[in-house]
């Protein structure tokens, strides 16, 4: 009688547990705020607790990070499904995993990336959804969304760059991972001005460009110069190059705003010539 009044107990707080977790996850927002909290959670585990090989946990988390956001807006997917919005979130999830690895061991500086980690992956995960509802309806919020989204792909990519070129791999992989983030990352900065459903809309300007950084990439490789310096500078021909495609796109290519962009490119050039040591 005892062992059956328990179960029953058990049975009431589960089935109490699941109605308000269900309840608490029936808004979007709760549920973009829910998945945060879960990813970053989850990789402060990773690499505070397991440390280097935490790296295949971040792979994973990288592979939730899509999974969770389509399980936030779905209802919004269903008849205006763009897999675009699924490459930047696996991408940012990525770079600040293996970034990681690259950083001091301390507590302090753990907690401060996987800060900026969760605010970074929430403002991405509204600005998706912004994305997706801007494709079918016009909203006012869709400027702050670009603006958002171009600064953690330029933070994501220069992570990547970081992580890729602190490897030391010989120049086929390198050149071989360097195309891999790149040509979808500039795919997608190139479709949150066009929002079109097709993938294939813009996949001969972004490989073209892509090309373009790809070449640069084989003179940096022999350039003597420190890992965080040629990211940097990769990230700055990233900027401009996607930057300009952008401003086109909106039709406010001006030759003042070529002139801004061609000051960026001369500044981080500046900075890796005078910082590279020649002896």
């Amino acid at each position: 009688m005892f062992k059956r009044r328990l179960k029953l107990t058990r049975k009431v707080k589960t089935s109490s547990f699941g109605r308000k977790l269900r309840a608490t996850l029936t808004g979007k927002r709760q549920r973009l705020v829910f998945s945060v909290i879960l990813l970053s959670t989850g990789l402060f585990i990773a690499e505070y607790f397991l440390g280097r090989s935490g790296i295949f946990i971040v792979f994973v988390l990288a592979i939730f990070t899509d999974l969770l956001l389509y399980f936030s807006v779905r209802e919004d997917l269903r008849d205006n499904f763009s897999p675009q919005i699924f490459i930047l979130p696996f991408l940012y999830s990525l770079a600040i995993g293996l970034f990681y690895l690259l950083v001091p061991a301390r507590l302090l500086t753990r907690v401060g990336i996987t800060s900026l980690y969760a605010l970074g992956l929430y403002s991405l995960y509204l600005s998706e959804n912004i994305f997706i509802v801007s494709s079918m309806r016009t909203i006012a919020l869709l400027s702050s969304a670009r603006t958002v989204t171009f600064t953690i792909s330029l933070l994501s990519y220069f992570f990547l760059s970081n992580v890729v070129f602190s490897l030391h791999l010989n120049v086929f992989l390198t050149l071989f991972l360097i195309f891999c983030f790149t040509f979808p990352m500039i795919l997608q900065s190139l479709w949150i001005y066009t929002l079109d459903k097709s993938i294939k809309s813009n996949m001969d300007w972004a490989l073209f460009l892509t090309v373009s950084i790809f070449e640069l990439s084989v003179l940096l490789w022999f350039w003597p110069s420190t890992p965080t310096l040629i990211a940097l500078f990769l990230t700055g021909v990233f900027y401009t190059i996607v930057g300009l495609s952008q401003v086109w796109l909106e039709k406010r290519l001006f030759k003042g705003v070529i002139w801004e962009y061609i000051l960026v490119s001369f500044i981080v050039f500046a900075v890796l010539f005078f910082y590279t040591s020649w002896v």
